[in-house]
């Protein structure tokens, strides 16, 4: 038994929203990392980068499609609500890591009725990162999902 699960779900919980905050972000983050890193009893972890490390559609971790206008995503789920705590280490995280500058939602990105944060931050002047929190129905219940997506280079200079 590892000690995450020792812990029970709170450690459970506390290490992926740590494993969340410490790799999504990272523009050096990889399929091969993600698997290494995210194999965390009691979670599940989607993961792909279509550039430049990886090709990948559908989704190697989950065989999901790959949403459509990104070229990556880091997602990780572990059981029980622990949306405001997982809220408040992604934006921990994303000042942590300089990305503050707020931008305009895209329209295909709608919060759920179990959305605490949804938010779009520029990477820069061509990138766009949407972080979104919250909680849906899971393989054991209720569960708390955090995720990145990295949208599509565009030629807007704004």
């Amino acid at each position: 038994m590892s000690d995450v699960q020792a812990g029970g779900p709170q450690a459970t919980a506390r290490a992926a929203m740590d494993l969340f905050a410490d790799h999504c972000f990272s523009p050096f983050h990889t399929a091969e990392k993600a698997r290494k890193a995210f194999a965390l009893s009691g979670t599940t972890y989607d993961f792909y980068d279509l550039d430049p490390f990886s090709i990948a559609d559908p989704s190697p971790a989950t065989g999901r499609p790959v949403t459509p206008g990104t070229d990556r995503r880091c997602e990780i789920a572990f059981p029980g609500n622990h949306a405001d705590k997982a809220a408040t280490t992604a934006v921990e995280a994303l000042n942590k890591e300089g990305i503050i500058t707020p931008t305009p939602l895209p329209a295909s990105y709608t919060e759920t009725d179990t959305t605490t944060l949804l938010a779009a931050r520029k990477l820069n002047p061509r990138r766009t990162a949407i972080v979104h929190v919250g909680t849906r129905k899971g393989p054991q219940g209720t569960e708390t999902f955090m995720l990145v997506e990295r949208l599509l280079p565009t030629d807007d200079q704004n």
